[in-house]
C-alpha cells in the first residue's frame, strides 16, 4: 500500500516540477499531513556525508503536525464564515420583508 502511495505522490510531484513557474495551476494541491508523514529520504552510504534520517523523520513529523493544525484551523474558519453568511442572509431577508411591509402602508 505504501508503494502505491509513493508512486502516486511521485507522479503528482513530477507533474508539478514540469510546470516550472511561480504561479499555481489547476493541478496544484497543497501538501497533506499524510504526504509529509509518508515522505522518506534515501539513506546515505557508509562513509559519506548526509543528513541524519532520524532528524529528517522528526522534522517531517513536526511539519505534518503543523499542517494538521493549520488545516483544522482553516476548517474552523470556513465553518464560522458559513455561519456568518447564513446569518447575514437571514438578516437581509428580514430587512426586505420589513421594507415591503412599510411600503404597503
Amino acid at each position: 500500500m505504501r508503494a502505491l502511495f509513493r508512486w502516486l505522490f511521485r507522479r503528482e510531484e513530477s507533474s508539478l516540477r514540469r510546470l516550472g513557474s511561480a504561479y499555481r495551476s489547476a493541478v496544484y494541491r497543497p501538501l497533506l499531513p499524510s504526504q509529509v508523514r509518508l515522505r522518506r529520504f534515501a539513506p546515505v552510504g557508509f562513509g559519506r556525508r548526509g543528513v541524519d534520517p532520524e532528524e529528517v523523520t522528526e522534522f517531517l513529523e513536526q511539519v505534518a503536525g503543523d499542517l494538521a493544525r493549520a488545516y483544522a484551523e482553516l476548517a474552523g474558519v470556513r465553518e464560522q464564515n458559513a455561519r456568518i453568511k447564513d446569518a447575514l442572509r437571514r438578516w437581509q431577508s428580514r430587512q426586505v420583508s420589513t421594507a415591503h411591509g412599510l411600503a404597503r402602508r
